[in-house]
């Protein structure tokens, strides 16, 4: 099943956050039996060609391979896309006006701005050439990143956008943004969080979150969060690593 199809059901979808430009590291998550990998271009030192090598990896698995971009950049979500990636998550979207740009990039003519040059998806895919754009030209995923002041300001009007797929709520970065940086406690950030989980609520868009432990991910589920990151690369290989201390 699609990964876009997945989001419109209501299967529990569980993944890992990649910065470290790996296709070894992100074969591994996928056969692993990950929901999906987000691979992070926006705050990982990952090149277009190590992207595409980690979106080629998940290549006979049930994983999707998501890219974050560095910004709301038509040229950034076509080469993604192009390069086979299931979905393109964009960051930093503040108003209805950055939704409606991001869900134009991922989506072709008449609708969107979408160039098509399919040249390397369409294999990845497991498509014909002239094929794709009628058998996956409607699944790319578009993912809004909540993580903004202006974001809780305008969060209706940002999920009231036809086409957005799945919002994901950025805990750090919300955070920071309010002056509450890692206070995930703070008044200010539960409130901003409550504003956010009701209007997806009200709009009917999934919404997925930073799990990094058993406990917030129970809690992320009992609030109705369908897509989990689970694990940060970094973060997974840094804490096995420190484990190792214990087994002596």
């Amino acid at each position: 099943m699609l990964f876009k199809e997945r989001l419109q059901s209501d299967a529990l979808l569980r993944g890992v956050l990649h910065v470290i430009p790996s296709a070894v590291a992100a074969q591994a998550t996928a056969a692993a039996g990950a929901d999906f990998v987000i691979i992070d271009r926006e705050h990982g030192p990952i090149g277009r060609e190590s992207a595409h090598a980690m979106i080629a990896a998940t290549a006979g698995t049930d994983c999707a391979a998501l890219v974050r971009v560095p910004r709301i950049d038509e040229s950034e979500a076509k080469f993604a896309l192009d390069s086979g990636a299931d979905g393109i998550v964009f960051p930093l979207v503040r108003t209805a006006g950055d939704a409606r740009r991001c869900v134009a990039a991922v989506t072709y003519p008449p609708e969107g701005t979408r160039g098509w040059g399919p040249f390397v998806a369409h294999a990845h895919h497991g498509t014909a050439l002239p094929d794709h754009l009628a058998a996956m030209g409607s699944h790319a995923v578009c993912v809004v990143l909540l993580e903004t002041v202006e974001a809780v300001e305008h969060t209706d009007a940002i999920l009231a956008v036809p086409g957005i797929d799945l919002a994901i709520v950025a805990p750090f970065d919300l955070s920071t943004a309010l002056g509450v940086h890692g206070r995930f406690d703070a008044p200010e950030f539960l409130e901003a969080v409550r504003i956010l989980e009701e209007s997806a609520a009200r709009h009917g868009v999934p919404l997925g979150g930073a799990a990094l432990t058993p406990e917030t991910s129970r809690d992320l589920i009992g609030r109705g969060y369908r897509v989990l990151i689970q694990g940060i690369d970094v973060l997974m290989l840094s804490a096995q690593t420190a484990a190792f201390a214990d087994w002596i």
